[in-house]
């Protein structure tokens, strides 16, 4: 199917590749960018191209979202790949790396080629699949990654669950450094961690809810750190969350060894405050921490300690959340919110504007080896097109994805999403205005 070329007009370009930020013009053509300009638009546009007057709207790459859960195959009532991947459009998401905690898990190549092949049918976001780092997510026994990898994993995880014989980590990383593939490892000590639905903390008491200690996260994380050392791999550190973790990766970082780390937006967002009477849209994994974690967190995003910002998009029915805190359900949905969301950031003057679309943009894409992330001659015309200023009020039940189960119910933020590009195809549209 031939696509037509569309030429956006008086945009605000932000390329966190060039560091560019300003006004300008782009062509998609053919799924590539085909030009770029810091003028408000192109001479002599042929008529066969959609013209669109962006009125100084951003135009940025596409979000690339490392951290997407769904329930397909095995638990399709949560999430599909399919609405996943609405959700993800609406967003202004154009690629996600779906995680293995799936039943089947994604433990072997089929289940990689499945996915694939499902993602092709559905025909709207780029879809990735992370493998599971070990047989069922059991933590025992290494899974065939390198076949895995062949079959086109970007990454191996556990997900939510530690790998805690340090003998199975340290030969899945050595491996995996021999494979040249990305190891993902959410830390928390196993036995701090047991049972335990918020950060330790007078809040937590008050409550009288079980909790484990921030330190929890820095304990397994001084473990990975020096299983790194030992083995030279690549660790990408699932979702810090604690400021006494973040010292450790930046010891970490200093001695040059190769880690990485997400952030995820619902930490960046929310303190352990906002649990409130036990809203359970607030339990996650790992836990809400103190606002002290929240402003370090910040900050190591700033700085570039933190490399990447996820939604860790965890959708969950209605059931599994309408219970008492401590057996809820952990998670939250993200796709569609976790644009505005980081904008608030910008917009509170907490961070630079490229600083934060670099990473849910080139950062991820350097990460996982993606072309993308940038708005360069050539790249993929993976586009998204966002009014900043507009204000939304988000309604979870007026959200794309088959759950609801949103952190940032009734929350007021600021940035609509126009439209979405994925090789050049308009995936999601809201209300653009022809030149």
């Amino acid at each position: 199917m031939t696509t037509r070329p569309i030429a956006f007009l008086n945009a605000r370009l932000v390329d966190p590749e060039s560091g560019y930020d300003g006004p300008g013009a782009l062509i998609a053509e053919h799924g590539k960018i085909a030009a770029v300009t810091h003028e408000a638009g192109f001479a002599n546009l042929s008529p066969d191209i959609r013209q669109i007057d962006c009125d100084g709207a951003m135009l940025a790459p596409g979000l690339i979202d490392l951290r997407v859960k769904t329930g397909e195959p095995g638990s399709e009532p949560k999430e599909t790949l399919k609405s996943a991947a609405r959700a993800a459009a609406a967003g202004g998401v154009t690629s996600i790396v779906v995680q293995p905690d799936t039943h089947p898990a994604v433990d072997d190549p089929s289940v990689v080629d499945f996915i694939l092949r499902r993602a092709r049918d559905i025909e709207l976001v780029h879809v990735y699949p992370a493998g599971a780092a070990t047989k069922g997510l059991a933590g025992q026994q290494m899974a065939e990654i390198g076949l895995m990898r062949e079959a086109g994993c970007v990454y191996v995880t556990d997900v939510d669950r530690p790998i805690v014989d340090s003998k199975v980590m340290r030969r899945l990383l050595a491996y995996a450094h021999g494979q040249n593939l990305l190891v993902a490892h959410r830390p928390a000590d196993p036995w701090l961690t047991a049972g335990a639905a918020a950060t330790e903390s007078e809040f937590a008491g008050r409550m009288g809810l079980p909790s484990a200690p921030a330190a929890a996260e820095q304990i397994m994380l001084e473990r990975d750190a020096a299983l790194v050392a030992l083995t030279g791999a690549r660790l990408l550190v699932d979702q810090i969350s604690a400021a006494c973790a973040l010292e450790t990766l930046a010891r970490a970082k200093a001695k040059g060894l190769p880690m990485i780390a997400t952030a995820s937006i619902n930490h960046l967002t929310f303190n352990e405050l906002d649990i409130g009477d036990y809203r359970t849209f607030w339990k996650l994994e790992p836990p809400l921490r103190a606002e002290d974690d929240r402003q370090a967190l910040i900050d190591a995003v700033v700085s570039g300690l933190v490399d990447i910002v996820v939604s860790a998009h965890a959708p969950a029915p209605a059931e599994d959340k309408r219970l008492p805190f401590e057996e809820a359900a952990p998670g939250s949905i993200g796709l569609e919110t976790l644009l505005p969301a980081l904008l608030a950031l910008w917009h509170e003057g907490r961070a630079p504007l490229l600083r934060l679309i670099e990473t849910v943009t080139l950062a991820p894409a350097k990460a996982i080896g993606l072309s993308a992330g940038r708005l360069a001659l050539g790249a993929p015309a993976d586009l998204v097109l966002c009014d900043l200023a507009a204000p939304r009020v988000i309604d979870a039940a007026k959200l794309t994805s088959k759950s609801k189960n949103s952190a940032f119910d009734g929350r007021r933020l600021q940035g609509e999403v126009l439209m979405t590009l994925v090789d050049g195809r308009v995936v999601s549209e809201a209300a653009t205005a022809d030149a």
